[in-house]
Formats: C-alpha cells, sequence, structure tokens
C-alpha cells in the first residue's frame, strides 16, 4: 500500500516530523507487536501519533477502528462492543475515558526497529472500520476493504495530478474518510508530504500555503471562515493564489463563498463527491471545470447512476433521482448487520440516500440527503440547498439551513432556519428575495432567526437537530 523508503518529509504536525523511511522504522515496530490482534482500536486525536498507529495496523494487516476524541459514552459503548477491538491505540500522556479503562492499552512512540513485517493480507481484507455518525439509529461500523483505499487514492491522484511532490495542508479530524484516508494515507501512498495544521485558523493556513503547500483540503465551515476575511487579508488571499489546489469535501460548498474565494484570489475551489462507504464517487479533475455547486465527473473505476422513487433508472439530464453507485471503491459490509448491508444495495448498486442531478455534460450537482433535503410542496420535488444557496445571496444572511415540516394544504411547507449577519431583516424580504431569483413556489413559507446551526464534527449542518 506504501512505498516508505524516501527520506523525504512524510508527516508534519508543528515542530514534529517524520519522513517515509522514519514512519516505516516505528510504524513497523509498532506492526510487529500488533500481529495477530483481532482488531485495535486508534484514540484519534489530531497528533502523529494517530497517523503511526493507523499505519502500523495497515502494515501488521489489522483492522484499525478510528475513535472520535470527543465520543459520547454511550455511542463509545456501542462501538467497543460491535467492533471487539483486542487494545486501543493511543499517544503516550493523552487521557482516555472511563469507558476504555477495561481495553488493553498500547502507547505508541516513534522508536524505530528492525524484523520482518507481517506479509500483507489481500485486496479484500478488512482495512479500517468507520462509524457512521448514527444520524439515523446507532453508527454502524463501515468495513472498508484495502482495495477500496488503494483504488480511491490512486484515482484522485490521477484527477488531481496528485504527485510525491505536493506538500497537503489540512487541519480536518483523524477519525473519519476526509481527514484519515484522503488526507493521511493519500500523501503517503503518493511519496508526498502531509502538514497538519492541528486546529484550523485562517492564519495558520497562510502560514502553511506561503511556506510549501500546494495543495489544501478543507470543509465548507473552512471555506466560509476564509471567504468571511480573504477580501480584505492581501496575505491570505496571496498564499490561497499560489496553491496548486484547494478542494472542498464532506458537505456542498455554498455558491457564494465559492465565488467569493475566486474574485479574491482567482483561485477556484475543486469539489469532490463521496461518503464513508463508497469513499470517493465524483470529482472535478485539476483540469476540468470548477463550477461553482457541481462535484465532477464519475471517478475511474467508478460507475454512477440516478434512479427514480420506483428504483428506474433516470438518463436525461437534469432529472432529479437518487445517486447509486458501484466499483472498487465500495465498502465490504456493515459490521454485524447483514440487514442493512442487503438494505443498502439495490442489483450490486450501493443507494447512496444522496439526491443529485446531471448536467449535460456529465458533471453531478448534489441536490442533499433524500430524507432530510428533498421537500415534497404542492405537487414539486424541491432541492433544500438550492434555496440556501439563494438565502446566501442576501447581504442579512450569515448562514442557514432550510427544511421542510409538515403542512395540511401543501404537504410540507418550506421552512429557513437563518443566523443573520447583522440585525435580523423582516421574513417576507427574504421569502421575496427567493421568489424573485428562484420561482414562487420555493419561497420559505417560514422563516426563523436563530444564534447558529448545530453542526457535527464534520461541519455538517445536523437538520434533524433543528426545532428540537
Amino acid at each position: 500500500m506504501f512505498d516508505l523508503q524516501s527520506g523525504r518529509v512524510a508527516l508534519r504536525f508543528g515542530d514534529r516530523s517524520l519522513t517515509h523511511a522514519e514512519l516505516a522504522s516505528c510504524a513497523g515496530a509498532l506492526a510487529r507487536r500488533l500481529a495477530g490482534s483481532p482488531r485495535v482500536a486508534v484514540w484519534a486525536t489530531p497528533a502523529i501519533e494517530t497517523c503511526v498507529a493507523v499505519v502500523a495496523a495497515l502494515l501488521a494487516g489489522v483492522p484499525a477502528v478510528p475513535l472520535n476524541p470527543k465520543v459520547g459514552e454511550r455511542e463509545l459503548a456501542h462501538i467497543l462492543g460491535d467492533s471487539a477491538p483486542a487494545s486501543v491505540l493511543a499517544a503516550p500522556g493523552v487521557e482516555l475515558p472511563a469507558g476504555l479503562a477495561d481495553l488493553p492499552r498500547l502507547d505508541v512512540t516513534l522508536e524505530g526497529g528492525d524484523g520482518e513485517l507481517p506479509a500483507e493480507p489481500g485486496a479484500e481484507a478488512p482495512a479500517l472500520i468507520v462509524y457512521t455518525s448514527g444520524t439515523t439509529g446507532s453508527p454502524k461500523g463501515v468495513v472498508l476493504p484495502r482495495r477500496a483505499i488503494v483504488s480511491t487514492l490512486d484515482a484522485i491522484a490521477e484527477a488531481w495530478e496528485w504527485t510525491e511532490d505536493d506538500v497537503l495542508v489540512h487541519a480536518l479530524p483523524l477519525f473519519h474518510v476526509h481527514g484519515l484516508i484522503l488526507g493521511v494515507l493519500g500523501p503517503l501512498r503518493r511519496g508526498g508530504t502531509l502538514n497538519h495544521l492541528g486546529k484550523f485558523s485562517t492564519e495558520a493556513v497562510t502560514r502553511a500555503l506561503q511556506d510549501d503547500g500546494t495543495m489544501m483540503f478543507g470543509v465548507p465551515t473552512m471555506y466560509h471562515r476564509i471567504a468571511e476575511e480573504v477580501g480584505a487579508d492581501g496575505e491570505l488571499a496571496a498564499a490561497l493564489k499560489r496553491a496548486r489546489l484547494l478542494v472542498s469535501g464532506s458537505a456542498a460548498l455554498p455558491v457564494r463563498d465559492h465565488e467569493r474565494i475566486a474574485a479574491a484570489t482567482g483561485q477556484r475551489v475543486v469539489e469532490r463527491y463521496g461518503m464513508t462507504e463508497t469513499l470517493m464517487n465524483t470529482s472535478v479533475r485539476a483540469d476540468g471545470d470548477r463550477r461553482p455547486g457541481a462535484v465532477g465527473l464519475p471517478l475511474p473505476g467508478v460507475e454512477v447512476r440516478l434512479a427514480g422513487d420506483d428504483g428506474a433508472v433516470l438518463d436525461e439530464p437534469g432529472a432529479i433521482g437518487e445517486i447509486q453507485v458501484r466499483g472498487q471503491n465500495l465498502f465490504t459490509e456493515y459490521l454485524n448487520r447483514p440487514d442493512a448491508t442487503a438494505e443498502a444495495f439495490a442489483d450490486g448498486w450501493f443507494r447512496t440516500g444522496d439526491v443529485g442531478t446531471r448536467d449535460p455534460d456529465g458533471y453531478y450537482r448534489i441536490v442533499g440527503r433524500k430524507a432530510t433535503d428533498i421537500i415534497k410542496s404542492g405537487g414539486y420535488k424541491i432541492g433544500a440547498g438550492e434555496i440556501e444557496n439563494a438565502l446566501l445571496e442576501h447581504p442579512a444572511v450569515k448562514e442557514v439551513a432550510v427544511t421542510g415540516e409538515p403542512d395540511d394544504d401543501l404537504g410540507e411547507r418550506i421552512v429557513a432556519w437563518v443566523v443573520p449577519s447583522g440585525d435580523a431583516p423582516a421574513a417576507d424580504e427574504l421569502s421575496d428575495h427567493v421568489a424573485r431569483l428562484l420561482t414562487p413556489h420555493k419561497r420559505p413559507r417560514r422563516v426563523r432567526f436563530v444564534e447558529s446551526l448545530p453542526r457535527n464534527d464534520m461541519g455538517k449542518v445536523m437538520k434533524r437537530a433543528l426545532g428540537t
């Protein structure tokens, strides 16, 4: 999976770093201790030891279960009971919660060692078990085989022209697909460098891109902060302009933020689309049209289609349907959940639960989640994202989420949850703004002003928490 021989820096966390050869030595020493374990948990703090632990597990052929350091008691108990790890790997001195007290702890050190590594397992062998966010019940353990990771990393490398000369900058958490698989294993697979910022700030991004950073990964909340500041911060604008690639994922990037960054830097953000079960599905290519709101074309080795409510395949451009995927990028199963695994597939195609459309040239656009972002009102099927982007064009709107709620007349009425940028405007003003930009039937019937929107660790708005 990796060629860890070079003297090039592989991992940089502040003033701590490891070359590829040094990483091979210390991860190899740990891998020999892990050999034969059924599974291991990794306490995934934003530290160089987390990367060493995951690489060691991969070298040992032992499936790793990354744990969110902010995980709650009940969710932690569920994950441990479901995945049954033999031990937990953590950085020395890091305090672990009481829920891990009965699990043997292995401190991850940066001490090297020599010796034979276990033979690399086959392509279908489990590599990682990543737990979903659990928005519709207890989190499910997504079993990701080695071939899914390899195929995805090689596909995005081709699409983004990613080489060993690239230095990736990000501050993403290390317990999920975006930050860990793309953001750590991606640079290692290429033989390049990761510069992890620890905690996101525009100042840290500026310094890293001024130094040797060539690529940046972020989520929309990070790019929103950049968009808010870049127009007045010439140093930040210049740093972003010199980057080879800015990539946004994990949620849709609002069109307004995309355009503000482009106006200040001349640099357009690349959007892509993936999820825990599929890793990466589509992306705008490095040399492609980086149009706002589009997540690009299917990646090499990935097939994508749209299906209607009746399961029929929708071929015509502009049709709205559920995104379904198949290819080498797919997960194997939900751990201990054969029922959920079977339900997730239709004729070999994974049913993502995301709804999208396809432009005439094949570019995909994400409308939203089937359960929370499609509003059926007055006989129309309406995507929440389109209304959110329209509302964000109003100067009085800082952040917004659009949902539907039951209505005796319309079936569902459109509700806008608005974080104002200053004094709250009149609700009718915002509704009329949407009706003018889109069509009258897409205007919010209710506008509710809030101080903030509930978000998870990846920056996604938790719409189910609105109104509770």
